[in-house]
């Protein structure tokens, strides 16, 4: 007799249960990806790639709590993180171009008919680009790199409110909400020189 669909997908549920830590996480992630550029994301959802994994719902419901993170994840296993490795070449302005670049490749890993959902979502859940908290993570990054500019003498060794060192990041996110592409390579310098260079050797 021909096993029905249900028999299949009790099955492969059994199957993914007996993976355990990272080889069920990757194939997790692996997962989401694969049914992310099948279907986009406004179409993606548990079920899906739980099917996909032969798994349960529950079973990535345990590591991530929404589909925007799962997703998200997924994108930040395909790419590596700043958080480790902070651009230090010698100069603010290569540091925070560095930076914006990299912010860049994520947005163009990201499917284009992915985009414009899964940006709304990150940004209201966690920050697309890195891990953590968007008013967290990148301000982190950013007050590193300021402070090295300040030991090299490059700039003032001020207090520079919240919102001047969120500001790169912010005005690239914004670009690339409204333009839904990476930002041009000659706005992202204009961004540094014209506006946030000027403002912290105040």
């Amino acid at each position: 007799m021909k096993p029905t669909r249900s028999t299949l997908a009790r099955k492969a549920a059994r199957a993914g249960s007996r993976r355990r830590g990272a080889p069920l996480e990757d194939a997790l992630l692996e997962a989401a990806w694969a049914e992310l550029l099948a279907v986009g994301y406004r179409d993606l959802t548990m079920e899906g790639i739980a099917r996909r994994a032969g798994t349960s719902k529950p079973v990535i419901y345990r590591r991530w709590p929404s589909r925007v993170e799962v997703v998200i994840a997924a994108l930040l296993r395909r790419s590596s993180s700043l958080v480790d490795r902070i651009p230090d070449t010698g100069s603010l302005r290569d540091d925070t171009l560095s930076v914006l670049r990299h912010m860049n490749r994520r947005f163009s890993d990201i499917p284009a008919r992915a985009r414009r959902g899964l940006i709304a979502d990150a940004f209201a859940e966690v920050n697309l680009l890195e891990h953590g908290s968007a008013r967290e993570v990148m301000p982190r990054i950013m007050r590193v790199i300021l402070e090295r500019a300040a030991n090299r003498g490059e700039i003032p060794r001020a207090k520079i409110p919240p919102r001047i060192v969120r500001l790169p990041a912010d005005l690239v996110r914004h670009e690339m909400m409204l333009s839904d592409a990476p930002v041009p390579e000659e706005a992202l310098a204009e961004i540094v020189d014209e506006i946030f260079l000027p403002l912290v050797r105040k």
